[in-house]
């Protein structure tokens, strides 16, 4: 819909209801008091037009409709890409639309039906649905350490380079004995793509942060080593992040399904 368009109807909403919903500005738009006030009964008003819009449809038992979906850039390329397809095979009856993106969505602003990701962020009228951890790997390549300082504590990371990707940027979370550790290191490289960071470690670039799926096989054939064995990153979930307006959309329902019962309880890089 053209941006156009959806002004005059924001506008005759506004006209009808005699408030102000939206404040708009050069910076964006963002809810007034009144459009806060309404939100919630407008998103339960969209849910039941949803649900009476499907009511024909499950009563057929089929599992149809339009799924916008968006994952990140290196697990669905190499697992989660294979499950959607796997998802509509079983379900002819629905379109998928996957859009590979690495930065944090809300997916009730970016129209989304459902976002797979890693991160921490929650949004407020959106379902977080736990998937399955999602291990992270402190390492680097052998010829880097040998002309560097040991590495005996999360803090010596300052005087090291380091290769960073988009899940933790230039802040490193670990666990130690005296509880949860934040680290600000340097980034000589960064990327929105594991593959690429796992590319710069095996050249002795720097110490890097990876996902353990991409790095179990160089850790065993010595291509990369384990760094600071002690300190465990802190512990990520993969999840999937849902508009609570769309947990009754039966394809949405049959998707969620279907995800928990490809990464529970295990998940697809160790199944």
């Amino acid at each position: 819909m053209a941006p156009s368009v959806v002004t005059k109807r924001i506008t005759r909403l506004e006209e009808c209801l005699h408030t102000r919903l939206i404040l708009r500005s050069t910076r964006g738009l963002t809810l007034t008091a009144a459009g806060e006030r309404f939100l919630p009964r407008f998103l339960r008003v969209v849910a039941e037009l949803d649900e009476l819009l499907v009511v024909n449809s499950e009563a057929e038992g089929v599992v149809e409709g339009h799924l916008r979906v968006k994952g990140p850039t290196t697990i669905t390329s190499l697992y989660l890409g294979g499950l959607f397809s796997e998802f509509q095979c079983s379900h002819p009856a629905v379109t998928l639309e996957v859009v590979l993106m690495d930065r944090s969505v809300n997916p009730l602003e970016e129209n989304f039906d459902l976002v797979v990701g890693a991160r921490a962020a929650s949004y407020p009228n959106v379902v977080d649905i736990p998937l399955c951890m999602y291990p992270q790997m402190l390492c680097c390549a052998p010829d880097y350490m040998r002309e560097r300082p040991e590495l005996r504590h999360p803090g010596d990371l300052v005087d090291h380079d380091c290769l960073t990707t988009v899940l933790f940027g230039t802040t490193w979370p670990f666990e130690t004995p005296r509880g949860a550790l934040s680290v600000e290191v340097r980034s000589r490289f960064h990327a929105n793509d594991g593959r690429v960071i796992r590319e710069a470690a095996r050249r002795g670039l720097g110490v890097a942060v990876l996902p353990r799926y991409l790095v179990d096989e160089d850790l065993r054939e010595g291509r990369l080593m384990l760094l600071l064995d002690g300190f465990p990153l802190a512990t990520y979930w993969l999840k999937a992040l849902v508009p609570r307006i769309k947990m009754d959309k039966p394809a949405v329902r049959e998707l969620v399904a279907f995800l928990k019962s490809r990464t529970q309880p295990l998940s697809p890089w160790d199944a």
